[in-house]
């Protein structure tokens, strides 16, 4: 009975642990999106020399990258859960 108990905490805080870093997940991609169309915005609304745009268009690329790795990573963090089978991330 004691392990049955111990495994079901397990799984409560991994399910936690795993619902909290889904959130912060989508808060850091809202907040990346945000500043994808400022980004649009600046490049669209003042002349830029050509260097200027080149650096907007790489951060635009980067930035685009990090959500696309980001997204990925939210949809597993949900993919498990919705599975019923959190665990708990260790980080090294």
């Amino acid at each position: 009975m004691r392990q049955s108990q111990a495994e079901t905490r397990r799984h409560n805080v991994a399910k936690r642990s795993m619902t909290t870093e889904a959130k912060k997940l989508s808060g850091l991609i809202a907040g990346l999106r945000k500043s994808l169309d400022a980004i649009h915005k600046q490049r669209a609304s003042t002349k830029l020399t050509g260097a200027e745009m080149g650096l907007l268009d790489e951060r635009r690329n980067n930035l685009l990258l990090t959500i696309a790795a980001l997204d990925d990573r939210l949809s597993a963090v949900q993919g498990l859960i919705d599975l019923g089978r959190p665990h708990v991330i260790r980080v090294h």
